[in-house]
Formats: C-alpha cells, structure tokens, sequence
C-alpha cells in the first residue's frame, strides 16, 4: 500500500512516476523498497491516466449500496435443513461406493 502512496504523492508534486522515484520516496520516509512491488505497479499504471481513475474511484465512493439487500431472506425451516444436509451425505456416500 505504501507503494500507491508514493506514487500518489509523485503525481501530485507532477514528477515521473517510474521506478526510480518510487524508490526514492519510500527510502527517504524509511520504508522498505520491494523491487518486485514497484516494478509490478509502475508497470501496471502505464498507460494510465491517473487523474481521471482517481476521479472514477471517487465518484465511486459516493454511489449509494445498491448491493445491499433490503429486505431479509427467509431462514430455512428446520426441516428444510435437516433434508438438505441428508441429500449432501447421501451425495458423498455414493462416491465411496
């Protein structure tokens, strides 16, 4: 994560967002310097327009939970339970013979 920090904190100031600089501004603050990291996330940002994804991640935030339910499911019975669990058995007793 420290990793998005810095390259955050490079875009903002408007420096080049490549390896070298990443490394620069974790070793300047004490962090430890994962080569593989950086490599994988400066590699995955080309070509990326950092400014309008920060704007989409944004304005994703601000979207309303359409996700979450609004009503609660029904609980199953425990009959209905009960049958469901014998199916399961009887489903894994016929793979041992």
């Amino acid at each position: 994560m420290q990793e998005v920090y810095a390259v955050l904190m490079l875009h903002e100031s408007g420096q080049a967002v490549n390896e070298d600089n990443v490394k620069k501004v974790l070793s300047s603050v004490g962090s430890n310097v994962d080569d593989a990291k950086i490599k994988a996330l400066v590699a995955s940002l080309s070509g990326v327009n950092i400014d309008d994804a920060l704007k989409e991640a944004v304005s994703f935030t601000n979207a309303p939970a359409a996700a979450a339910p609004t009503e609660k499911k029904e609980e199953k019975s425990e009959e209905e339970e009960a049958k469901a669990a014998e199916q399961a058995s009887a489903g894994l007793s016929s793979l041992f013979g």
